[in-house]
């Protein structure tokens, strides 16, 4: 009992000492405020490293849709970090690297898997380009921002994964803080009465615009259908993912992000050639066969797309028809405007390209004039190429999307033959979830990109473990235990 009074003494001394600190930082080094209120948090994620790391990546998870940039706080240095999302990933990664030095341990199974290889080659191929970059710091920069991504949220999660009770509350971690971000997102924009122009920013701090914002909402939109579908879930949180559910629909049409509806319709048809059974050969030779029309009738087709002049403005039905509005609409132009750019760009260097990350720094001379829009800017201030795939062709060449691609194909064949194998029904609904959550964001990288931010790279990577601790661990109704 002395013990415990003891303790109990010393903690409140600590925090007594903190606040007493915290007044003295205010009132005369207030320019240290952000890193002395950074100590408790610091100290904090230390102990969770070093006894509960599980617990870390859980927190993670959760902290990932709330945190704010550096330049939202006002800072505006060469470095951008979301906080306290990145320096955790950082710590992350760092984490994984001492403990592969100091325990030699590998899992072969993980590093040999084919999807594993591909996010190798990646990496390999990201590092070569950065060698050959016009701009080499920002392409290192580059590299070790996507490191700290991938072994974060890939390799370490593969181990948290590999105890399937443990994918569950991780998503549920993401999700709960996401509709933190979605009640103070809608409230926001009542404010405006729910208009078009404001849809673009109310998600302000958490997201830097909407389309980031709907890209993550409509990940999550086919997993939260899986925990529905899953019998094993109790009526109470079936309750709540159907509150969820609702509140995630809402949102991401209130967010006007086009290319995540897009998303959501194509996993949503997607999943119905699951449940026809069609193997993915079927599809893919469906694919070849449409891109081949289309491009045989080009012609016809840009015609009739330059007779739709519907403004994005004018309505949510007309918001879904202007997506094809390539005469009036500046969004849709200015896309144009970028893909041209990147092509051109990689026309220039079609090997290396110009170095990873420095699109939006060199794109500004291969503008041309009549492709310019109102919305275009030679001071690279709003975003990059806006594609997942025509970046990078034109930051690491054509190998680089090569790459991409064969990630994007081998994700899509590797989905249809995990909902063909895995035995465990249950396993097989989540793993569903998980792989048309992917797919939203693979259709939705033909028009925007944000792997190069935390907030999508979380679930995008930790999505891609899923499934593969899904194949290696779970398929026939078993688990490893950690």
């Amino acid at each position: 009992m002395l013990k415990k009074l003891n303790k109990t003494y010393i903690l409140y001394f600590l925090v007594a000492l903190y606040i007493i600190g915290n007044v003295y930082v205010l009132v005369k080094k207030r320019d240290y405020f952000f890193e002395y209120n950074a100590i408790p948090f610091v100290l904090i994620v230390g102990y969770y490293a070093i006894y509960h790391l599980q617990s870390l990546l859980f927190l993670l998870a959760f902290v990932t849709p709330l945190s704010v940039s550096l330049k939202e706080l006002g800072y505006y240095g060469t470095v951008n970090l979301s906080l306290p999302a990145e320096p955790l990933m950082v710590g992350l990664m760092l984490l994984y690297f001492l403990n592969k030095i100091y325990t030699n341990q590998y899992d072969r199974r993980i590093n040999t898997h084919p999807l594993t290889i591909l996010i190798y080659i990646q990496l390999f191929w990201i590092f070569i380009t950065m060698l050959t970059s016009e701009e080499i710091i920002i392409s290192l920069k580059f590299l070790i921002s996507r490191c700290w991504f991938v072994f974060s949220c890939y390799f370490l999660a593969n181990y948290l994964f590999k105890n399937k009770r443990n994918i569950i509350p991780f998503l549920n971690a993401y999700m709960a803080a996401l509709a933190i971000v979605c009640l103070y997102t809608i409230y926001t924009h009542s404010k405006y009465g729910f208009d078009h122009k404001s849809a673009d920013w109310v998600m302000s701090p958490f997201y830097n615009d909407h389309t980031a914002y709907g890209a993550a909402l409509a990940m999550f939109i086919p997993v939260l259908v899986s925990f529905l579908c899953m019998s094993t879930v109790s009526r109470f949180n079936k309750l709540m993912y159907l509150f969820l559910l609702v509140l995630f629909s809402v949102a991401i049409t209130l967010s006007y992000a086009r290319a995540a509806w897009l998303g959501v319709a194509v996993a949503l048809a997607i999943y119905v050639t699951l449940l026809l059974r069609f193997r993915f050969k079927v599809l893919i030779t469906v694919l070849f066969v449409t891109g081949a029309l289309m491009f045989s009738f080009q012609d016809e087709i840009l015609i009739a797309l330059g007779r739709n002049n519907t403004d994005a403005e004018e309505g949510f039905l007309n918001n879904i028809e202007s997506v094809s509005n390539i005469s009036t609409d500046a969004s849709n132009l200015e896309r144009l405007n970028r893909w041209s750019c990147a092509v051109r760009m990689w026309e220039d260097k079609p090997v290396f390209g110009w170095g990873p990350g420095t699109y939006m720094f060199m794109y500004a001379p291969f503008q041309l004039s009549s492709q310019k829009t109102v919305i275009s800017t030679n001071f690279g201030t709003n975003g990059n190429a806006h594609s997942e795939y025509l970046g990078p062709l034109a930051e690491e060449g054509l190998i680089g999307l090569l790459i991409v691609l064969c990630l994007m194909f081998y994700t899509f064949n590797f989905g249809y033959r995990l909902y063909k194998e895995v035995k465990d029904p249950e396993i097989r609904i989540l793993g569903t979830g998980v792989f048309l959550g992917l797919v939203t964001y693979f259709i939705h990288g033909f028009i925007n990109n944000f792997l190069d931010t935390d907030k999508l790279s979380l679930p995008f990577w930790s999505f891609l473990s899923i499934m593969v601790c899904i194949d290696l661990f779970h398929k026939n109704g078993t688990q490893e235990e950690q």
